[in-house]
């Protein structure tokens, strides 16, 4: 992972200018909308650039760009993401996970502009690790496939305007995170049958009692979706099994096209090296402690996006 030090200087500077020193340093990044989350590239975090020129003619172009970091390999580092909206408080989340031994080895920790926190974390070299929603919990892994946000972002926040904030750095090295672990510790899910060796096909009745099982959680009805179709892709089920039984498990929440478009996005995160438009073969101690030990208070709406 990138040096801290790094971080905390960029937080101190105009936006172009951390952007350029971000770059400097071998840290990709890529500008999103001013005061928001939504890329600015064609391409999103499949742009993110080092190279000077490119950094530069970005924030000439929008010099109050937001700066994006991919996350994962691309920039040696993962994030957990704690997020406070609504009746869903992650900061509990966090703490049990703590309590448990499972989010030591933090090197940052960032105040988000809606009073959620992002944790920061070295890759684990040679390991993909794929992003994560857990909206039920109020706790998202972004690494492989995801961005994040970095200071000096801003976004405005009930007419005022809100920076992301270093709010602690760590006092020895971080340690790489078990995401896995943390994912099924925060948020176990129910088994998927994969698909048998017959090729009969299979993915209606595991989307349907996912369907109903996730129906009695409170959480964003599009994570619903989006969390649905990651567990039948990572369960085996065909993509065209997939859509086919989605299409009817959820039609009454969703559109023909949003749950197509939700799907295909769930399979891409879960293959990312495989073509889902075709068929099937398809810290440290508890230094800093106090933000996530301190007891919710009035929450502001997020929206949920890939990238915070």
């Amino acid at each position: 992972m990138r040096a801290m030090s790094l971080f905390t200087e960029a937080a101190g500077l105009p936006l172009p200018a951390a952007a350029a020193r971000f770059a400097d340093a071998g840290v990709p990044v890529f500008p999103c909308v001013p005061g928001g989350k939504r890329p600015l590239t064609g391409h999103g975090f499949h742009d993110a650039s080092t190279a000077p020129a490119q950094v530069s003619a970005w924030w000439r172009r929008w010099p109050g760009a937001n700066i994006a970091v991919p996350t994962g390999a691309a920039s040696g580092l993962v994030v957990v993401d704690v997020d406070v909206h609504g009746a869903v408080d992650g900061r509990e989340s966090f703490r049990r996970a703590r309590d448990a031994g499972l989010v030591e080895g933090w090197e940052l920790l960032v105040r988000t502009p809606t009073d959620g926190m992002h944790a920061y974390y070295p890759a684990t070299p040679g390991t993909a690790q794929r992003s994560w929603q857990a909206g039920r919990v109020g706790v998202d892994f972004r690494g492989d496939g995801g961005y994040i946000i970095v200071p000096p972002s801003t976004r405005p926040i009930d007419g005022a305007t809100a920076g992301y904030r270093i709010v602690q750095v760590a006092p020895r090295p971080g340690r790489e995170l078990d995401a896995g672990r943390l994912r099924d510790f925060l948020d176990p899910r129910p088994p998927i049958r994969a698909r048998p060796a017959g090729g009969q096909r299979v993915g209606r009745e595991d989307a349907e009692r996912l369907a109903r099982w996730l129906d009695r959680q409170d959480t964003d009805r599009n994570l619903k979706l989006f969390w649905a179709s990651c567990r039948l892709a990572e369960g085996g089920v065909p993509l065209a099994d997939a859509l086919d039984a989605v299409l009817t498990a959820a039609k009454s929440d969703f559109g023909p096209r949003e749950i197509t478009a939700t799907v295909r996005s769930a399979y891409r995160a879960v293959h990312p090296a495989r073509r889902t438009t075709t068929s099937p073969t398809q810290g440290a101690s508890p230094a800093g402690a106090g933000w996530f030990d301190r007891r919710p208070g009035p929450a502001r709406p997020v929206v949920p996006g890939r990238g915070l």
